[in-house]
């Protein structure tokens, strides 16, 4: 997956939006003001998303592609390198969206119902 690719993908979410609050190289994407994605933009291309902890250990061992998030609380974060990898696109957008619900899911009401 390209990073056009990616970013169309996350930008199609409901109410996301993208900010760069670390530095130029490290996209964030969010929701109601929460992360769901950051996307490092340096080669080699690589994106972090939400997980729940119980899959993230189960995508790691199945996936070369997959790691503990990178920068993130390793226990709530994967890291998918998305040059060369072992993760096919189809999965990539699973995880973006499981990734998303997380985060929407939290959410207050109020903010949930806005987005609506």
């Amino acid at each position: 997956m390209t990073f056009e690719q990616l970013d169309t993908y996350l930008l199609n979410k409901t109410g996301a939006t993208f900010d760069y609050p670390f530095d130029m190289d490290v996209r964030v994407y969010r929701i109601a003001e929460k992360m769901f994605a950051l996307i490092f933009e340096k080669h080699p291309l690589r994106v972090n998303l939400k997980c729940d902890p119980i899959y993230a250990l189960e995508l790691r061992s199945i996936y070369e592609g997959v790691s503990a998030g990178y920068h993130m609380n390793k226990k709530h974060w994967n890291t998918l390198m998305l040059e060369q990898t072992d993760v096919d696109d189809e999965t990539i957008r699973e995880l973006i969206d499981h990734s998303y619900e997380l985060v929407y899911k939290r959410l207050p009401k109020k903010k949930r119902e806005a987005l609506e």
